[in-house]
């Protein structure tokens, strides 16, 4: 197990077991609770609780092996490159969904209303000719009902300043980790947390005005679904973030991390500020455009 000089091999662990389980199981109560089955929500429980158990055991022991030196360089670096490559990955996933808000907004709608040369007059003719192009749009003939589109300033903006401020905190709290200032890094993270946790309550209720007194659904044509699709999936990654900072906020107040020895701290602070930029993305080109 020594690291001196060598490459930390880690030991035989069960948590990737439990943990593909645990995924296995949600996935199969996801498609059973679709069919009406009624063990499909037992199933997701059982699925999440020992997803949740892995994430609880693999992360501890992690831990107890990081502060007990038993990681090297090599190991650092490793680690490093895999969060690079797991902050790609959701580079690419919410890119996916900013493509088909372009796609939509710029093409298919154009091209359904007869804008454009060729392809907009034929695609008008051949599948609506009375549609008119314009966005938001609820789809032809209206089948999305009627709506109000979501304004940028209110709600949206006061999460735009709450977010900018959580990245200005958690950076507060990594120089404070750096200076060996533990009350700093403390204090950064709570706040931090604070901010991510409320970002999350204001666009629930953000949300719930959608939904009751806006008329805008998922079922609210290309806009309504495009709309909660990025919003949604982005509050589901500040709601992980918030979490992983807790558990690195918990860590700090038990002690852990110096300035040569961070890794957990740095990687959350790195998805952290991911977030933050998907979110301006998101104030731009779905709010405010």
């Amino acid at each position: 197990m020594s690291t001196n000089g060598a490459y930390y091999i880690p030991h035989k662990a069960v948590w990737p077991f439990i943990g593909t389980s645990g995924l296995m199981i949600m996935l199969a109560g996801f498609a059973n609770y679709l069919n009406g089955s009624g063990i499909g929500s037992t199933m997701m429980v059982l699925g999440l609780v020992m997803f949740i158990l892995m994430l609880t055991g693999w992360f501890a022991l992690q831990a107890a092996e990081s502060e007990s030196g038993m990681y090297n360089h090599g190991v650092g670096i490793s680690y490093r490159m895999g969060m690079m490559w797991f902050i790609f990955s959701e580079v690419m996933f919410f890119a996916a969904f900013f493509g088909a808000l372009w796609y939509a907004r710029n093409l298919s709608v154009p091209w359904l209303g007869g804008l454009g040369d060729g392809p907009g007059r034929a695609t008008q003719e051949i599948l609506w000719p009375a549609f008119e192009s314009a966005w938001p749009t609820n789809g032809p003939g209206n089948i999305g009902g009627e709506f109000e589109p979501m304004g940028a300033f209110g709600l949206p903006f006061i999460n735009t300043l709450l977010l900018l401020s959580s990245g200005v905190t958690c950076t507060w709290a990594h120089h404070g980790l750096l200076a060996k200032n533990r009350d700093q890094l403390i204090k950064g993270l709570i706040a931090t947390v604070a901010l991510g946790f409320t970002f999350v309550a204001c666009q629930a209720f953000e949300y719930y005005e959608a939904y009751h007194e806006m008329g805008l659904t998922l079922g609210s044509g290309i806009y309504g679904s495009t709309f909660f699709m990025l919003t949604g999936f982005h509050g589901f990654h500040v709601c992980v973030g918030a979490i992983i900072l807790s558990v690195v906020l918990f860590r700090s107040w038990k002690g852990h991390f110096t300035p040569e020895n961070h890794f957990a701290f740095e990687g959350a602070a790195w998805y952290w500020h991911f977030v933050d930029v998907v979110w301006l993305g998101l104030f731009i080109f779905v709010y405010l455009m």
